[in-house]
């Protein structure tokens, strides 16, 4: 901690009295890729760099696709995407692991809104065969253990206004909205 306020204080001085202008602020632009950076070189689909030689890569790639998928923010996005890759994770190929490291690259709200039907997905998002898989187990759950009454029509938004104390002719008849 000592060393880095040292740091703070020697450099900060200097760079502000300096004349040189700031950089460019395209020049600071970092992909937000997390552990996965040294995978990329230009983000397209083809440079993704997947080792799958020996047991201790595979191991570690694993690993790093659980953790992503398990630790996304979103509760309901956690236990969906981790419990799918847990259960799938071993059997997918080199293809199928480049289509869940772009699924787990996608955002938590524009991957939920598109898991429940409540927005329609982009064409490229809707060709990945794992959100195809995740999304086919999702519609399943819904059709067998949501009551219809709790769902929303397909294109809009599952808020509605949540209030436990309206009790009106609008009201769900089961759920808590």
């Amino acid at each position: 901690m000592g060393s880095l306020r040292r740091i703070l204080f020697s450099t900060v001085p200097r760079i502000l009295s300096s004349n040189s202008p700031l950089p460019n602020p395209q020049t600071l632009h970092r992909p937000i890729l997390g552990s996965f950076a040294r995978f990329y070189s230009d983000g397209s689909a083809n440079s993704l760099n997947i080792d799958l030689s020996d047991e201790e890569s595979k191991r570690r790639l694993f690993n790093r696709l659980l953790y992503r998928s398990k630790q996304r923010g979103y509760l309901e996005l956690d236990l969906i995407l981790g419990k799918w890759v847990e259960a799938h994770i071993h059997s997918l190929d080199e293809n199928g692991i480049k289509s869940l490291v772009h699924l787990l690259d996608l955002e938590n709200p524009d991957l939920w809104k598109w898991l429940t039907s409540q927005e329609e997905p982009p064409e490229a998002v809707k060709v990945n065969p794992v959100f195809i898989a995740v999304w086919q187990k999702v519609t399943s759950n819904l059709e067998n253990h949501a009551a219809p009454g709790t769902r929303a029509t397909p294109g809009q938004s599952w808020v509605r206004g949540w209030d436990d104390f309206k009790k009106g002719r609008d009201s769900p008849i089961s759920g808590n909205q």
